[in-house]
């Protein structure tokens, strides 16, 4: 690969990072981190705070800030897990799943919107390649 395509790259990416911040108020009022942790404990709950912190590859004491921000929030709630006390478990309550539902729908409707003239097969290369993108890069940082 090129040091030109490399640049390119880097650069598209620092790009769509930045649209999709500045469009973010448009995917609903969850902010990026919030969108994530809410996410994970969708495809699995309950989950220990260590836990969280592991499979989005925070460091403990960020997972715990964004656990007690959320927990603040109500949209989150902790316990003790039942087996080892010392350890704290989290689930999404009610209103937790619901906004994260709202801001999926939204976030789905405007990559639906943005997405729309691309052929199908283009759409499966792209998921292809990000879904690549990010397990290289979850590799490459442990």
């Amino acid at each position: 690969m090129s040091h030109d395509s490399l640049r390119q790259i880097e650069k598209e990416i620092a790009l769509l990072v930045r649209l999709t911040t500045a469009y973010s108020p448009r995917f609903g009022s969850l902010d990026r981190s919030e969108y994530l942790l809410l996410s994970e404990l969708d495809k699995q709950s309950p989950l220990a705070i260590h836990t969280l912190a592991d499979k989005l590859m925070l460091n403990l004491s960020t997972a715990s800030r964004q656990v007690s921000a959320l927990e603040r929030k109500k949209l989150i709630k902790r316990f003790p897990d039942p087996q080892n006390g010392r350890i704290s478990l989290v689930e999404m309550t009610h209103e937790g799943i619901d906004i994260l539902h709202k801001v999926q729908k939204a976030r789905y409707e405007v990559y639906a919107e943005v997405l729309q003239e691309w052929p199908d097969e283009d759409l499966s290369v792209l998921k292809a390649n990000l879904t690549r993108l990010n397990r290289d890069f979850k590799k490459w940082s442990k």
